[in-house]
């Protein structure tokens, strides 16, 4: 029963989210734009992370999916923690694979209190990666309501993290 009531709230999430980008089309060929004013600001600083396994769902048991919990702590102007799952697989040869993730943000972002999700999407192909994290359009709360960018991981040889994040926020002071 449970797990037919979340694969019907799945398939609405998805089908609001096919309507909705259809919508966003239909409004930028119409010549429609969202009209705020916004400044964008960077800011960046270390991170603490920590990715620990959990176990698959019961219909993934035999997937050659793996699932982790993220749980970050931003530091420097985006002073922060963070909660999350990541969805990855990997090539048998450990050259390729993939992962996709979200994570929801608690803290203050240049003074400002409030949350927001990010969503990350990575591809590696024969050791060569792409990465996108960005923040989930309209996910801001509180004084960060209107929030929208995109962030950058930074891992050093040494394995240390650290964020680079483009942001936009309307009014920002």
């Amino acid at each position: 029963m449970a797990m037919t009531r979340m694969k019907v709230l799945a398939w609405v999430a998805g089908v609001a989210l096919v309507q909705g980008c259809a919508e966003t089309r239909a409004a930028k060929s119409r010549g429609e734009t969202r009209s705020e004013a916004r400044m964008t600001k960077r800011v960046s600083g270390p991170f603490d992370v920590k990715l620990l396994p959990m176990a698959p769902d019961a219909e993934a048991a035999r997937s050659v999916l793996g699932r982790m919990r993220i749980d970050k702590r931003f530091h420097g102007a985006l002073e922060a923690t963070s909660e999350g799952q990541m969805l990855a697989t990997r090539s048998p040869d450990k050259g390729s694979g993939g992962y996709v993730a979200l994570e929801h943000v608690t803290g203050t972002l240049d003074g400002r209190q409030g949350s927001f999700i990010l969503q990350h999407s990575g591809t590696m192909d024969r050791g060569a990666y792409s990465l996108s994290v960005t923040v989930v359009p309209d996910s801001g709360a509180g004084a960060l309501t209107g929030l929208a960018g995109s962030m950058k991981i930074i891992i050093d040889d040494k394995g240390n993290h650290s964020y680079d994040f483009e942001y936009t926020l309307a009014d920002a002071p």
